[in-house]
């Protein structure tokens, strides 16, 4: 991430979806540790880092808790174009699906008369 916000704007954080931004959420809580321990042990070099840090992880649970409230829309699925294409080729498999589910029916019919 940038100094600031410049990769988490609110804007961007609107086309994430909800497993992203906990991903987004988990990875800024893990820098804001490391950078607190680096103040700790006065290895940290750039002090606003960690108030951009913050800032980000407020905006994330901002974004997150509005999609609950139904303020803010969740984002459409992005992959929507290649379930289309699976749809299709899920036809193409079910055809011999079919036949196969015919050929134990016939076979427990010729069961059925060898028993009698």
């Amino acid at each position: 991430m940038a100094i600031g916000s410049k990769e988490l704007a609110s804007t961007e954080l609107d086309t994430f979806e909800d497993e992203k931004l906990v991903d987004e959420l988990k990875k800024s809580k893990e820098e804001l540790f490391n950078l607190r321990f680096q103040s700790a042990t006065g290895q940290l070099e750039n002090h606003g880092r960690v108030r951009a840090v913050k800032r980000d992880i407020a905006r994330i649970y901002t974004v997150l808790r509005e999609r609950e409230l139904g303020i803010r829309a969740t984002p459409a699925p992005v992959v929507a174009a290649p379930k289309a294409a699976a749809k299709k080729s899920t036809k193409k498999a079910a055809a011999p699906k079919a036949a196969a589910d015919e050929a134990p029916a016939t076979e427990a019919a010729d069961t059925a008369e060898e028993t009698k």
